[in-house]
């Protein structure tokens, strides 16, 4: 994606000023902000400069603790909470997380939660601006309504599957969100879904300038399917999620799982470009952290663990394209290896991170039909995943297969598809109803209160409506 100077000064501009809106970007809330409407006046007096404001949002995702792929990130610490990630630097607060002893005061806890509520504020900020503007066309302040929206709601997901119950803020009001108390999973649940259904019916179905960094129609309905999938509504997310596998002229699988991570791959449904950055860096954070080319230290802090690498069977040709090895004189670690630029100081960018991805699609509608009975359904779409994989067909070696066995079989293709991706093992494990009995056996301290984050400490004390999840 090719900026002018101008634009990205432009960009940094904006995200100051939203950042002033908010209380503060990385603090719950703090500092006095001043008068919104000054704010909204600069932001949003034309289309230009309302764009701009979205387009700081999307360059946030980058930035941000939360989203942006580095040591702090949901990719990495659900990775960890999970079977997936092991630690192999000592750093306590992510041995909390693979120990799943999560102190209050974790700071990486800290950072995650409020950059995440960072980007909920600034999507609650451009909606009220937008909302407010009278220089804005009504065009264009649907389509920019319709991404924030999808945005919001993507942040939520997190929010609710990692800590459960939390506050609902929808509004830039620093004095009410200061006091906001937890919300219900179904309320939140239910923003969601509204939101995502508006940006399905608003957006259109191409994506802007050929970068896949913004939310389309079917961005939107991808991320629907997977809510639906986790609320159970089979019908919904098979729906969906059949929808995006049918634009078979922007999605494809592809079979060179090497291409699969790079800008605009035509697997990519929505990803994030390091031009968030503001900078001349020309690689995603999950290359520069996961990839391994010396002894282990801060910048590369995990690696897979052997549990998950035993996992793979040896013809599996995400083994040789997907993970890749370092070795020391004493150990072998093992790291993912789905993008390939572990660091690049400036030149072309020629990885973004993935988000949402085609394969997850038909994952979603193979689970989805397995629910309902229409096992032969299920088995082509699982096929169609094991089939890339250079794995032996369901349809040929366990034609007669069951549901039970069809779920589980669909379980650990997830795993070793979606590994590294958002925290998909975590979520799943919990979802399912299987993360103590999968957990358990090697966790050694493990307890069914693990399955949730603690609220950090520094949030509970600045606010009093705010309560903490049991266990903690």
């Amino acid at each position: 994606m090719k900026f002018k100077l101008f634009d990205i000064y432009l960009y940094q501009t904006l995200f100051v000023l939203l950042c002033s809106l908010l209380s503060s970007c990385e603090d719950f809330v703090d500092v006095e902000i001043p008068e919104h409407k000054i704010v909204s006046e600069t932001v949003f007096n034309d289309n230009t400069t309302a764009n701009s404001a979205v387009v700081g949002i999307y360059n946030e995702l980058f930035r941000s603790y939360f989203s942006g792929g580095g040591r702090n990130s949901t990719q990495v610490l659900a990775g960890l909470s999970a079977d997936n990630l092991r630690t192999i630097i000592l750093d306590d607060d992510l041995i909390e997380y693979e120990q799943n002893k999560i102190s209050i005061q974790n700071s990486s806890n800290l950072n995650l939660w409020s950059s995440a509520y960072n980007i909920v504020y600034m999507c609650n900020a451009v909606l009220d601006g937008l909302q407010k503007s009278e220089g804005v066309s009504a065009e264009m302040e649907v389509q920019l309504t319709g991404e924030v929206r999808f945005v919001r709601a993507f942040v939520y997901f997190y929010l609710v599957n990692l800590y459960g119950e939390v506050p609902l803020i929808l509004t830039p009001d620093y004095r009410k969100n200061a006091l906001a108390s937890r919300n219900t999973i179904d309320e939140i649940y239910s923003l969601m879904i509204d939101d995502l259904e508006n940006a399905v019916a608003v957006l259109g179905n191409t994506y802007k300038d050929g970068e896949r960094t913004r939310a389309n129609k079917f961005t939107a309905m991808a991320l629907l399917a997977r809510v639906h999938l986790y609320k159970g509504n089979w019908d919904r997310a098979e729906t969906l999620s059949n929808q995006v596998i049918l634009e078979s002229q922007t999605y494809e699988l592809l079979d060179d799982m090497g291409r699969v991570f790079l800008a605009n791959s035509k697997e990519a449904i929505w990803q994030i470009s390091p031009i968030g950055s503001g900078s001349s860096l020309a690689h995603t954070k999950e290359g520069n952290l996961f990839i391994i080319l010396e002894n282990p230290n801060y910048a590369t802090p995990v690696s897979l663990s052997n549990n998950f690498v035993e996992s793979f069977s040896k013809e599996d040709a995400r083994l040789t394209s997907w993970i890749h090895t370092f070795s020391t004189e004493s150990n072998t670690f093992y790291h993912p290896f789905k993008y390939k630029v572990k660091y690049a100081s400036s030149g072309e960018i020629t990885e973004y991170s993935m988000v949402l991805r085609l394969a997850e699609q038909y994952l979603i509608r193979c689970e989805a039909r397995t629910h309902q009975g229409k096992l032969l359904g299920a088995i082509a779409d699982l096929d169609r995943i094991r089939e890339r994989a250079n794995l032996s067909l369901i349809s040929n070696i366990a034609p007669g297969i069951d549901q039970k066995a069809l779920l589980d079989s669909i379980s650990a293709e997830r795993r070793r598809e979606l590994f590294t991706e958002w925290g998909h093992r975590w979520l799943d494990l919990k979802r399912t109803g299987r993360i103590s009995t999968v957990l358990s056996p090697i966790k050694t301290s493990w307890q069914d209160l693990d399955a949730l984050y603690p609220i950090p400490e520094g949030e509970i004390s600045k606010n009093p409506n705010l309560t903490q999840n049991n266990g903690y």
